[in-house]
């Protein structure tokens, strides 16, 4: 019994990192308890505005269950009374784990409620974190897990695309590699599959232009360009989407010439390793140009008697040129 209870505590605390990993986690632990008590309700509560009475009385036997799987959001805001409470329960379950409710509680991270954390985990509660996501790394970890869940792989230049757009909303990242392992068989899902679901993204779609621009393919690249401004594509949203790549093409030349450190940079070493393969033929004057091109571009289609297609034509050309001027 006691290496059942190791396994699975009483009370165990989702604690900081990712905001949807939190939460993801803590629906995990809460379907897997339910799975293991089939007959227990799920009751949810909130420490911001729960007292101990609610607690006691969600994690106490009723008419229709001997027990309850017990959800507790917010718990950095749980009151004393609540806080001690909840310890109290934890002291005094572990002793017959298998019959007392399981609670899984929610803790956003931070300093504020750090105390009742550790008083349950003294009194006998699992803390579990969670990662936070915040480098490029651990995203494209998370991307690659997510596929190896459902026993498929992504290529690594798809991986970087998708933590590239959506890096920065973990939900909608999760969700679209779901979303691609359902549509498609391909194994491993690869870039073309990856940008066919993002191609209304400005940013992936500007990225494409760019990056026919940069091959000296401006042709292709104003007919995508017009394509997509023809399907609702706002002018401005591909111009940011262009400089954006401009400047990254700076940033890897100044650390391709000693200028800075690759470090200083502060760009994902997978974006800036792309960006310095696509540096042949450019220069400083060359990208400068190209880059003060887009900011008229820019203030053209926030201008009302400006036009950003012709501004945003005469900027691919420009790029496809690698900045240097034809006429």
């Amino acid at each position: 019994m006691a290496d059942k209870a190791s396994t699975n505590p009483v009370i165990t605390i989702v604690t900081g990192g990712d905001p949807y990993l939190n939460d993801q986690t803590t629906r995990d632990l809460c379907g897997k308890a339910l799975r293991r008590h089939p007959d227990a309700e799920l009751v949810e509560l909130d420490a911001s505005t729960c007292d101990r009475y609610a607690f006691d009385e969600a994690v106490s036997p009723s008419l229709l269950s001997e027990c309850a799987v017990v959800r507790i959001d917010n718990l950095q805001n749980a009151d004393d009374k609540l806080g001690e409470a909840i310890v109290n329960y934890c002291r005094q379950a572990k002793t017959h784990p298998n019959d007392a409710s399981p609670v899984i509680c929610r803790h956003e991270g931070g300093m504020k409620g750090k105390r009742l954390i550790d008083q349950l985990v003294k009194a006998g509660a699992r803390q579990q974190p969670v990662p936070d996501l915040k480098k490029a790394e651990a995203k494209l970890n998370f991307v690659v897990g997510r596929f190896e869940q459902q026993h498929r792989r992504i290529d690594p230049m798809a991986a970087q695309q998708l933590v590239a757009v959506l890096g920065e909303r973990t939900g909608e990242l999760a969700a679209m590699c779901d979303q691609l392992c359902f549509d498609f068989d391909d194994n491993p899902i690869g870039l073309e599959r990856v940008n066919q679901y993002l191609t209304s993204n400005p940013q992936v779609t500007g990225f494409a232009v760019a990056d026919k621009a940069i091959e000296g393919r401006a042709a292709q690249a104003i007919i995508d360009m017009r394509s997509a401004v023809e399907q609702g594509t706002d002018p401005i949203a591909l111009i940011g989407a262009l400089a954006m790549k401009l400047r990254t093409l700076a940033k890897a030349s100044a650390v391709r010439s000693g200028t800075i450190t690759a470090a200083q940079a502060k760009t994902n070493p997978w974006v800036l390793k792309n960006a310095t393969r696509q540096l042949s033929g450019w220069t400083s004057d060359g990208l400068a140009r190209c880059i003060r091109q887009l900011a008229w571009a820019d203030e053209q289609s926030k201008t009302n008697g400006g036009d950003p297609i012709y501004a945003l034509e005469t900027c691919i050309e420009l790029i496809s040129h690698k900045g240097r001027q034809t006429r």
